[in-house]
Parts: C-alpha cells; structure tokens; sequence
C-alpha cells in the first residue's frame, strides 16, 4: 500500500482513535510518557515569546512528567491538553496538540506508537457521521427500512 492511501479520512479516524486509547492508558497509569508532535498544530496558550518559538523545531518533543503530567488531560477526544513551562523563565502556558500531530509516543527510550497520518484540517469533514446514515449507507439496510416503511 502506497503511504498516499494512508492520508484518506478513515484511516485518520482509526489512528486518532489509536493514539486517543494510548494517551488516555497512559494518563489512567500515570505513566511519564514523551510526544513528538508537528509544532505547525501546536497551540499555545498564552501565546510564547518569539525567541522561544523560534527555537522549537518542526517535530518538538514534550516529556510529560511529573507537573506536566498531573495537568495533561484529553479534549473532545481530539486533543491532548497540558501544562508546560517554557524557556529559563519558565514561561508557562496551556499546550494543546491534535492527537493526529503526535507523530511518535515514548515511554523511556522505546517508541510505542508511530503515526503517519496528518491532521484532519479546518473545514475537512471528520467523518464523524450519526448511527443512522451509517445504517443507511448499507443498501441492504436502507431496503429493509424502506420495507418496513410500507408495512407501517
């Protein structure tokens, strides 16, 4: 399988999942883990200072550990949230990354997760749709419903 094919929307959903159930495991241990994220998706709040921003590399790793790691928590199952302090003042402010930015998770030395997906972009639909249309998108299914319709 050409890496293209792995950049369609259900392929992301399936990797957001993954990375979701391996932070939300790694949180529920309390395990000190490492994120190597695309800083283009990286959010923080306040926003850092120019002379430290400019230092953080295209893949940045964050170590969450003790602080770092009693403050990290999921958003919306979309996001991995936490507290971090930045530079020799240590200059504190929310980090928020996508979970499809993570490109590798780290428990010491060992990778335990490598994604290649990229992040769903703003106005790309996520293919979050509702029970029914999955039902329907099933001609079979949609033949049975339109039957029982009739008997109704």
């Amino acid at each position: 399988m050409v890496l293209e094919n792995l950049q369609n929307l259900e392929f992301k959903n399936i990797m957001q999942e993954h990375i979701y159930k391996v932070v939300e495991y790694l949180l529920d241990e309390s395990e000190e883990f490492g994120v190597a994220c695309d800083i283009e998706y990286v959010d923080f709040n306040p926003a850092l200072p120019d002379d430290i921003q400019k230092t953080l590399p295209n893949i940045t790793l964050f170590m969450l550990a003790n602080y770092t790691l009693e403050s990290a928590f999921i958003d919306k199952n979309k996001y991995l949230k936490f507290e971090a302090g930045f530079g020799a003042e240590n200059i504190g402010a929310i980090v928020t990354i996508p979970l499809l930015a993570i490109k590798q998770i780290f428990v010491g030395e060992y990778p335990i997760l490598i994604n290649i997906a990229e992040p769903i972009k703003d106005g790309e639909d996520s293919g979050d749709i509702d029970s029914m249309s999955i039902l329907l998108n099933n001609p079979e299914n949609a033949k049975l419903l339109k039957n029982r319709g009739k008997r109704d």
